[in-house]
């Protein structure tokens, strides 16, 4: 789980919360009509854009910010350098059985299209076909919110036209000016809202651990290639550290 997504949320939310009580308080800033211009618009406009078996699995989506396994590069380098060793002493098929306890699906099919003899070519081209299809999905699962970060603040501004249009109907009345201007601007503030405190953060969080998957994708690749190769596991290891920053390099042959 990532606890800076729950922490940046409630400290985020918290802040603006306080503020609003300690200034005029939190009634002013509710308003049912505005609410519905602004969550009704963008969830129309959302499925406009994007088919209803993606906009269904939105909360998949959400979720994954919040509650996302990741496994640790060093450790997925690690294990990768012990099936090196394995492989070299053993020969590759003594992966048969390391194979079946590999949790992630991605690997596994790599190790197993290595112990049948596929050829080279054939396993990069199919794992790599398999990773630019999954970028694919993560940037469907990104552009929801995009859409979010686009049309919130424009539904907003609709919202605050269609209260300004209903404050002029009623100018001959100089007191209602004043809260139906406050009214009018609440569709501006929920579209700012939803566009800058939780669309745009969680799109950011989304293809930041895209990011980090594809790294993790391209090094069990590069695994499996060079054990598939029967490269001396001290190459391996230093091919695959390659990816990483120097300060998470480690090594197991020092």
């Amino acid at each position: 789980m990532d606890i800076a997504t729950l922490i940046g949320a409630v400290v985020a939310y918290a802040l603006v919360l306080a503020a609003i009580v300690m200034g005029a308080g939190l009634g002013p800033y509710i308003d049912i009509p505005s609410v519905l211009i602004v969550i009704g618009g963008v969830s129309g406009l959302v499925m406009m854009c994007y088919p209803m078996d993606k906009v269904v699995g939105f909360v998949k989506v959400i979720l994954k910010t919040i509650k996302y396994p990741m496994d640790d590069a060093p450790k997925l380098i690690a294990q990768l350098v012990e099936f090196a060793v394995k492989a070299r002493r053993d020969g590759i098929l003594s992966l048969e059985s390391a194979g079946d306890e590999v949790a992630d699906e991605f690997l596994k099919k790599g190790i197993r299209l290595a112990v049948d003899g596929t050829e080279p070519e054939v396993i990069k081209n199919i794992l790599e076909t398999e990773l630019n299809y999954m970028g694919e999905r993560h940037k469907a699962g990104a552009g929801l919110l995009g859409a979010m970060v686009d049309y919130g603040p424009a539904m907003g501004m609709i919202g605050t036209l269609v209260g300004l249009v209903a404050m002029l109907q009623t100018m001959d009345d100089p007191s209602s000016i004043g809260p139906a201007m406050a009214v009018a601007l609440l569709t501006t503030f929920y579209g700012a809202m939803m566009a800058n405190m939780f669309a745009g953060p969680l799109k950011v969080k989304l293809e930041f651990r895209s990011s980090q998957e594809v790294i993790l994708r391209e090094i069990m690749i590069a695994g499996i290639m060079a054990i598939q190769a029967g490269d001396n596991p001290r190459i391996v290891e230093q091919k695959l550290n390659a990816y990483l920053s120097p300060g998470q390099r480690k090594s197991q042959f020092d």
